[in-house]
């Protein structure tokens, strides 16, 4: 996910436009390469494809914390979802699942405001069990571009 505001800080900042890059530690990988191994392993529908896949019974999940939905808008329909509960609420076999966590066959469809969260979330399903999880390119600002219904204002409550 792109930095503009650290980056510009940091520019703007002697001090920290010296300091050389912190050595990684052995084994680590970048958020970048996180990122592009959790996509490797899920298939992204763009918000159409999610629109199709809801209207036939596929859940779509939205992540974003409130104030995200609040400032953006929700799509009505959703399960609002925080990214911090996501794989309790889906795990059939947790105490926190929800009700529509009902089997590893659940169709879920992981929504952000950009993309990016949403793949790695839907990349965690998949390593808890539900093989179809994945994301919507783009997450809900492509949803809005794509013209698809949503709501402006307060967001939905979170499961």
């Amino acid at each position: 996910m792109p930095r503009p505001a650290a980056d510009a800080a940091a520019a703007a900042d002697p001090v920290v436009a010296r300091r050389p890059a912190p050595v990684r530690p052995a084994g680590a990988v970048s958020v970048d390469d996180l990122l592009a191994a959790a996509r490797a392993r899920i298939e992204r529908v763009d918000p159409l494809q999610a629109a199709a896949r809801m209207a036939a019974g596929g859940l779509l999940v939205d992540i974003r914390p409130a104030a995200q939905r609040h400032r953006e808008g929700w799509v009505a329909g959703a399960l609002v979802v925080e990214r911090n509960v996501l794989e309790w609420r889906f795990d059939p076999h947790s105490d926190a699942r929800l009700p529509e966590a009902t089997g590893y066959d659940v169709d879920v469809l992981v929504l952000c405001s950009e993309g990016y969260t949403s793949s790695l979330a839907a990349d965690a399903l998949r390593s808890i069990g539900l093989a179809t999880a994945t994301d919507v390119v783009g997450g809900f600002h492509a949803w809005v571009a794509a013209g698809l219904p949503h709501v402006r204002g307060h967001g939905a409550a979170t499961a």
